[in-house]
């Protein structure tokens, strides 16, 4: 009896040291077909989709009241922390890319363009470190996604508007919302190292009056052929929808 249990448990040791063997031996054959620098499967995300800074405390929803510096506080410090990389400081070492070309690489060394904090002008956050908000003209951030290998076509550019008539004053910052060509394409985490996105600021400016003020302000990619903002599958694809909500 005991020499039958001994043959049984020899048995399965057998199958299941089998089974593991079997299984390293297929994931070692698969991850040979990868590359640790670029992902192998890209053509689900053809084009890519907005992001905006500061992180908002709701659902794409900022609030806040101009006479409480803490309702903004957290904002201010999102900001601030989200550009540090585009400090001066941090760019000395970044490529002065020519404007208005896309720059390829062949490596094996990718280098990555200067993006000037100043082209964001009054959202800078040079010569007003609280980015609008102690004034009630907040600015929001707003960067594409990043996706390897994109060469955008065209003029592409971050158009922002407001879906409420005469509600606020935009202003986009480059002036029209324009993305050089030359952050374009953009190679891999590991390849990139230091690579820096182009960003886009639009600015809320409302009137005097009235203790409430509130905008919904919706961006999408524009000027680019090969860039979409519309798709029946994915509402959000190039685009993005926040609210601003301002208080006395």
């Amino acid at each position: 009896l005991f020499s039958f249990a001994g043959l049984i448990l020899l048995f399965y040791l057998v199958f299941y040291g089998f089974l593991a063997a079997l299984f390293s031996f297929t994931m070692w054959v698969m991850l040979q077909t990868l590359n640790d620098e670029v992902p192998k499967y890209r053509d689900q995300i053809p084009s890519p989709g907005l992001t905006v800074f500061p992180k908002p405390v709701t659902a794409l929803e900022y609030s806040f009241s101009v006479s409480d510096p803490e309702s903004y506080k957290g904002y201010i410090e999102d900001l601030k922390k989200f550009l540090k990389s585009y400090d001066l400081k941090e760019q000395k070492n970044l490529t002065a890319c020519p404007d208005g070309a896309l720059f390829e690489q062949k490596g094996p060394v990718y280098v990555a363009c200067q993006f000037p904090v100043a082209l964001l002008q009054a959202c800078s956050g040079v010569d007003d470190p609280d980015f609008g908000y102690s004034s009630g003209n907040p600015c929001i951030l707003v960067k594409m996604n990043r996706i390897i290998g994109l060469k955008p076509k065209g003029v592409p550019r971050i158009e922002c508007i407001s879906k409420d008539e005469q509600r606020a004053l935009l202003s986009t910052y480059p002036p029209n919302g324009t993305i050089d060509l030359k952050y374009f394409p953009y190679y891999g985490k590991k390849l990139h190292v230091r690579y820096l996105q182009p960003i886009v600021a639009v600015q809320a400016a409302f009137d005097a009056d009235g203790t409430e003020k509130e905008v919904t302000v919706e961006c999408k990619i524009d000027g680019s052929p090969n860039l979409k903002n519309q798709d029946d599958r994915d509402k959000f694809l190039g685009r993005v929808v926040f609210k601003i909500t301002v208080r006395a």
